[in-house]
């Protein structure tokens, strides 16, 4: 008898599969302001700090109000600092401002899907998006993967690049470290091929390591967890090929 997969294991929710979210430092939103909103606020970087599971620094920012609220730092801001928020006349390396009121060709980060959403594309580090033209159906956003989206005039972005742009060039080293990386994001480290194991344990166990699966690896999505693993729902299988145009 083989033992439950990784899929049926991680449905149970053990501490195995769960984030250590208790070390968390706070989420990364934007102060709370109206979508319409066109007053413009000045707040203080009262401290960068390190958040175990994000590769990126925090900024903790002070509004001028007291309120205190904590973004992901772009490169160039410092301990003492002063951002503004709001649609600022010369935007400046940390400002949150408007996509309506950003000049195209300038690098953004940490952009709202929807106004008022407190920041939810490019927070990665390393990451920054381009402000390609404003049209009638909103701001054209070039995103890092390169895909271009229309994004809401009123949705805010903070001008510059995400810090942390060198931490993917440093590797790991040992084993150990990855593991407490994975771990902190709620990650499963090391992660075993189904080829590799025996037939009792994973449906693509049995065989040859270096040879691919036995059966199928396509799956219907209404199959059961002990069965949904490989290409689930798979549209097509296979390299796919080039249509002659006619």
């Amino acid at each position: 008898m083989g033992k439950r997969l990784r899929v049926q294991r991680r449905g149970r929710g053990s501490p195995t599969f769960r984030a250590s979210t208790h070390k968390r430092v706070a989420p990364s939103r934007y102060a709370p302001r109206d979508a319409g909103e066109t007053e413009v606020v000045s707040a203080i970087v009262e401290d960068l700090l390190h958040e175990p599971g994000r590769g990126a620094p925090l900024a903790r920012a002070k509004l001028d109000s007291g309120e205190i609220f904590h973004v992901v730092a772009p490169e160039g801001i410092e301990v003492g600092g002063e951002v503004r928020l709001g649609p600022a006349t010369v935007p400046g390396i940390g400002d949150a401002i408007p996509l309506g009121k950003i000049t195209p060709g300038l690098f953004v980060c940490n952009l709202e899907r929807l106004p008022g959403d407190g920041g939810k594309l490019v927070r990665s580090s390393g990451t920054y998006a381009s402000v390609v033209s404003h049209t009638i159906e909103g701001t054209l956003v070039k995103l890092p993967s390169g895909k271009a989206v229309y994004l809401d005039d009123r949705c805010l972005a903070t001008i510059g690049v995400v810090s942390g742009s060198g931490r993917t060039d440093k590797p790991f080293v040992k084993a150990g470290k990855k593991q407490a990386w994975m771990t902190a994001k709620g990650r499963v480290y090391p992660i075993s091929l189904g080829v590799a194991m025996n037939p009792v344990s994973h449906p693509h166990g049995g065989g040859s390591h270096k040879s691919k699966s036995l059966r199928p690896t396509s799956i219907a999505r209404t199959a059961p967890p002990g069965q949904k693993v490989g290409l689930i729902a798979a549209r097509q299988t296979g390299r796919s090929k080039k249509r002659r145009r006619t």
